[in-house]
Formats: structure tokens, sequence, C-alpha cells
């Protein structure tokens, strides 16, 4: 079983930045894949952001594009989710998730964090 655990959530204003960190417990075949997704309250959980294993491929939601940046560091088995221009509509719980595939939707991914609270004041 793998497990994931973010940090680094937090209280900031507006047009501020966080840095968002997931540590995964090991590597698999069914894990090698990171993304980030959200979910803010009475909404439905959101893809914010993925990466592959290798890190060359990274995608985005639209709503983020430009201000969040997703890194991994294989070595250390973590992934980053650097987020700038923090916007009150930023507002969620942010889960990291592990899946085999590079995907956007959540069901995609096998493996899931606990959460992490992120809320941008205006």
């Amino acid at each position: 079983q793998v497990q994931l655990v973010e940090s680094g959530g937090g209280l900031v204003q507006a047009g501020g930045s966080l840095t968002l960190s997931c540590a995964k417990s090991k590597h698999t075949f069914s894990s090698n894949v990171m993304g980030w997704f959200r979910q803010a309250p009475g909404k439905e959980r959101e893809f914010v952001a993925t990466i592959n294993w290798t890190g060359t491929n990274t995608f985005y939601a639209d709503a983020v594009k430009g201000r969040f940046t997703i890194s991994r560091d294989n070595a250390k088995n973590t992934v980053n989710l650097q987020m700038n221009n923090l916007k009150p509509e930023d507002t969620a719980v942010y889960y990291c998730a592990a899946g085999s595939y590079v995907a956007t939707t959540a069901p995609e991914y096998n493996f899931w964090g606990q959460g992490t609270q992120v809320t941008v004041s205006s």
C-alpha cells in the first residue's frame, strides 16, 4: 500500500504564495504519476495539476495555469505544488494523488493523501 502525506497548507492573503509538498511512502508502477486535486466546500473534487514519472509532462487546470507549478523529486519520493498569485477562489482542501497513468480525473488515481487546507483571504 502506498501512503501519501501532504504538508504546507495554511492561510495566506490574496496575491501571496504557498508551496505544498507530498511525500510518498514508496514507489510502485501504480503510483508513478503524481497529481494534485482540490475540493472547496460544497463543490466536487477538481483536478489541479499532474506530472509524469520523468517530470517531462505536466498538465494544469485552466484555473491555475500560469500561477501553479508542479514538480517532483524521485530520489526523495516527493512532489511539490508551488502556488503563486493565490486568489480567494483557490481556497480548498488540496489532495495529493498517485496513479499509473497521466489523467485529469480523480477515478484514474489509485492512492490519495488526507488533504491539506489552503485558505486565501481577500
